[in-house]
């Protein structure tokens, strides 16, 4: 397109556009601003170019472009997500609003703020995280929609609205928190009574009366799925409000400048996140090595949030972050680490800030050894913040118009070194385990709209092998300069989980080998053996279930699922305690500055490695309460339906199934398995019917009738009608009920226990 909106033509121009021209298409064009496409836009042929080669590079000297590789950019413009200060309304009654962080020469540009219904209200000094749209023919330069408000702290409540006849009040739902809080007429936000509703603090606290609140969410019933991820986060303990000295202290950081660090803003340094990413706490960037004594190696950069730089030990910021020990992540809701202020603005890398990094130079050979590494504190703009889905696709050969201008000079290194990596990694033989993520689509009400499961993309593992390597690199250089650091520990298996392993793999035919000291790759060998099978899945859920928890502690005991001697967490300071940790240990190691580890800080690492591992179980814990409840409430529907899937448990008061749409699991009850009595064999891990003699295990395929659905509790329950395709036998019961065949059956299950045991003195 032109910049007056007609396709360009490829007919030769008699004359070379003017500078203001060649400044509007690339405002208007973003994604096509490479030599070959301004020429192109504007017919440019033959020695035609030579001239606007000449007219570029006077733009450049005059700083009105900036040349990146092969490509042009505007300096004055703002970045597509930035954050605005909001404006006094004009006599029009729009709004205004103003960057945060302008780093243009030019006039500010004017930025309207176009709000949605469901927005809440913006007044004048509200800071916002907007995405931005350039315009054009107007009196202002950008359209701002909003993503977020930040920097407001409201005291907030969760509770059941009772309607009253001077508006109502609200019981919180917290155990611990019985006082209830009055909410005027015109503040009940059509709240009915019996409601579940968030509400925020309403005026001023008062010594006497109740504490005022107006609604500023109705979540319908509390069973329903929008009320889920609140619930979670009441019943578990989770932090979700910041004490007012928290907020004030993020709010008055600001921007981190390029005093004492190195300008790293050259290297193009991009983020690769989920579509729907909050914020952007990694970047990176290879490029072949052209050390002639690395012939076919690669360089890859890392970057990380400088989250030191702004949370400094011992400060109200820190404290928060360590009580928390990380972010808790729902489908509906994040519960962050640090305010939103940092995390979704000075400590995300967005796309065209310059922002505060450590970052990581690694040198590796053509086959993924690493030769060398080296820390940097640095100052960094990335130049493009992508997502998995639009990365890969470029690289399988369909770039988009973001992807285009970077694939060539970022994405195919990026992929290059990544290949490296992998010949790295089939040598080490991390654990390879097989299962899929399962993703809850929600709604704009909060209704499961579908539930699916993650496509692993290469651009999912290249990201992983690269923080991976960081994190290593992280490690090995606080062991070299003997800093305290928090390791990421992962110990192998204890003989008894192995065993029951072992005894599984054997009921599906498959082989653990046995005395030996066990490593990953044999682990991955067993894995390998039940690939494309039936067994395939309950292999793998076995193997997880095998393993250990993995902790934090500054002893290291080295990472057996990852094959590393060691390993620490160094890539998310955002949502993890323990990256900050590190990060604050190579600041002091490198002598980078005075907010690095404290000599106190170091003495407690035992104390805080202990605590963050518990804070991290406690997310886990609410996450997979919440998933079931999601689940439990997308399944409420379809009660009454036949389901496949597949017997994922199996305990004394019966199975449980893994249903395959899903990924849901079910309990069938003792009482709903067939009309005959079952015996629970905790060694075998199996159930066998006392009349027929059927036996049930790990794995075999089930088909189920969903009985009951409850998203309240998230429990799934349901009938047993058949396995591995065959419909369950129908046993004999005597008019007490007690099966006639019992006594044989407990003497065979004695003979099976005797022959075990003998079988297993003799290996």
């Amino acid at each position: 397109m032109t910049p007056h909106g007609r396709r360009a033509t490829s007919r030769p121009m008699t004359r070379i556009p003017t500078k203001p021209e060649v400044l509007d298409w690339i405002t208007a064009n973003p994604t096509l601003t490479a030599k070959r496409d301004i020429a192109k836009a504007f017919g440019i042929k033959g020695a035609a170019r030579i001239d606007l080669k000449r007219l570029l590079k006077e733009l450049e000297a005059e700083g009105h472009l900036e040349k990146r590789k092969k490509t042009y950019q505007d300096p004055d413009r703002l970045p597509p997500v930035s954050v605005l200060l909001v404006m006094e309304p004009d006599n029009d009654g729009d709004l205004f609003a103003s960057p945060m962080e302008w780093q243009g020469t030019g006039v500010e540009p004017r930025i309207l703020v176009l709000p949605r219904a469901s927005d809440p209200a913006l007044g004048a000094g509200d800071r916002i995280l907007a995405r931005l749209t350039l315009v054009q023919g107007e009196d202002y330069h950008y359209e701002a929609r909003l993503i977020r408000r930040i920097g407001t702290n409201p005291r907030r409540v969760l509770g059941v609205f009772r309607a009253t006849s001077e508006g109502g009040r609200i019981v919180p739902i917290d155990k611990g928190n019985d006082r209830e809080w009055s909410v005027a007429t015109d503040a009940t936000h059509g709240a009915k009574d019996g409601e579940l509703v968030e509400a925020e603090q309403a005026g001023p606290k008062s010594r006497i009366g109740l504490p005022r609140a107006r609604v500023v969410a109705r979540l319908g019933d509390p069973s329903a799925p929008k009320a889920v991820s609140l619930i979670a986060i009441h019943e578990h303990g989770i932090p979700d409000a910041f004490p007012d000295d928290v907020m004030a202290e993020a709010d008055s950081k600001k921007p981190a400048g390029l005093k004492g660090r190195e300008d790293l803003t050259k290297l193009p340094l991009v983020t690769i996140d989920p579509w729907d990413a909050r914020d952007h706490d990694d970047a990176c960037y290879a490029h072949a090595d052209d050390d002639p004594k690395n012939e076919g190696g690669h360089i890859i950069w890392v970057a990380i949030a400088d989250v030191a730089a702004y949370v400094t030990s011992g400060s109200a910021l820190d404290r928060e972050a360590k009580k928390r020990g990380n972010s808790t992540y729902f489908p509906d809701r994040v519960v962050p680490m640090l305010p939103d202020r940092l995390s979704g603005d000075l400590c995300s890398l967005h796309e065209g800030v310059p922002r505060a990094c450590l970052a990581v130079r690694m040198q590796i050979d053509a086959v993924g050894n690493k030769i060398s590494h080296s820390f940097h504190r640095g100052l960094m703009k990335s130049p493009a913040s992508l997502n998995y889905e639009e990365v890969q696709e470029a690289i399988d050969g369909h770039p988009n118009d973001r992807t285009l201008p970077l694939l060539e000079p970022v994405l195919e290194p990026l992929y290059a070194a990544y290949a490296a990596l992998l010949d790295a990694r089939s040598r080490r033989q991390p654990l390879e385990l097989n299962l899929p993520e399962r993703q809850i689509v929600l709604e704009e009400d909060g209704t499961v709209s579908s539930v699916a499961f993650k496509d692993r993309l290469d651009a999912h593992r290249l990201i992983e092998e690269f923080m991976v390597l960081a994190n290593v690199a992280a490690a090995e250089t606080l062991i070299a300069k003997d800093s305290p650091l928090l390791f990421r520990v992962h110990e192998e298996p204890s003989p008894d989980k192995l065993e029951a392993l072992r005894e599984t793999a054997q009921a599906a035919g498959l082989n653990l080998a046995k005395g030996q000291v066990l490593k990953t790759a044999h682990l991955n060998r067993l894995l390998n053996q039940a690939a494309d099978t039936d067994d395939e899945e309950l292999i793998n859920i076995s193997t997880l279930r095998s393993m250990t928890q993995a902790y934090y502690s500054p002893t290291n005991f080295g990472h057996f699922g990852l094959a590393l001697r060691s390993y620490a967490h160094f890539t998310s300071p955002i949502r993890r305690y323990a990256d900050l940790i590190v990060h604050r240990a190579l600041v002091s190691a490198h002598g980078w500055g005075k907010d690095g580890l404290r000599p106190e800080d170091a003495e407690t690492l035992e104390k805080t490695g202990g605590h963050i591992s518990d804070t991290e179980r406690r997310s886990m814990v609410a996450e997979r309460d919440t998933t079931d409840r999601y689940l439990a409430a997308y399944l409420s529907e379809r009660v009454g339906e036949e389901m496949e899937g597949r017997v994922a448990g199996i305990a004394k008061f019966g199975l449980f199934i893994k249903l395959d749409d899903s990924g849901a699991d079910g309990l069938v009850p003792m009482r709903a398995i067939g009309s005959e009595y079952f015996h629970f064999d905790r060694e075998a891990n199996t159930l066998m019917g006392s009349d027929t003699g059927l036996t049930i295990r790990l794995g075999q395929r089930a088909t189920v009738r969903l009985s009951e659905a409850v998203p309240v509790t998230g429990g799934v329950a349901l009938e047993l009608l058949a396995l591995d395709g065959k419909s369950l036998p129908k046993g004999r019961t005597s008019p007490a009920g007690r099966s006639p065949r019992r006594k044989a059956v407990k003497a065979k299950r004695r003979g099976d226990k005797a022959k075990r045991k003998v079988s297993r003195s003799r290996r």
